[in-house]
């Protein structure tokens, strides 16, 4: 590494306790890591929404984008923030969620419609306007993108699966999908 990238390593290790995962990456490009884990470190600690629906957002990302090693970086880190197991479950099995709490439900539908369908209806817009406003909506959207962008990294890469970790999709293993009659090779 060159000195900026010593620095920079430096500093995210400081943040986040080790360089790991994309930022081993995105090193490669200083300018490209440095904004990429600003807009990350604001998606993730510092944006509008609670803690249990950035890490919500987290995994309906990662799982939009088959991204195991950032869905296990984060799956027990969001039902600690309080998303339920069973929802949790339903997401990585490509199920339909259900929550309890009306704003959750919401945030869920807005997410799923967003990185699904590229659109979100105008009744599922107005139900999380109503709970999360503009802004919580606007800081929604970055936490979205930053996470996508973050599986794209994880996969083209192939970042480390973290060994001995349960692969967490029934319908990926290492950085492909298992094949539909279930022999695992890449299609």
């Amino acid at each position: 590494m060159d000195q900026r990238q010593r620095e920079l390593a430096a500093r995210i290790a400081g943040r986040r306790g080790a360089v790991r995962g994309p930022f081993r990456v995105w090193l490669h490009s200083p300018e490209m890591c440095e904004r990429a884990e600003s807009l990350g470190a604001f998606a993730r600690f510092d944006c509008g929404l609670p803690e249990h629906l950035r890490e919500l957002a987290l995994l309906l990302a990662a799982r939009n984008w088959d991204a195991q090693y950032s869905w296990n970086a984060h799956v027990h880190q969001a039902i600690e923030a309080g998303v339920p197991e069973a929802a949790v479950k339903a997401i990585a099995e490509k199920r339909e969620a259900v929550f309890d709490n009306e704003a959750d439900q919401a945030f869920y539908r807005f997410c799923k419609e967003v990185l699904e369908e590229h659109f979100v209806t105008d009744a599922t817009f107005a139900a999380a306007r109503r709970h999360f406003g503009d802004r919580g909506l606007v800081d929604t959207i970055g936490a979205l993108g930053n996470f996508t962008m973050l599986g794209m990294c994880l996969n083209t890469f192939q970042v480390d699966l973290q060994p001995g970790k349960e692969p967490p999709f029934p319908d990926v293993r290492g950085h492909g999908r298992v094949a539909p009659d279930g022999d695992g090779a890449r299609p």
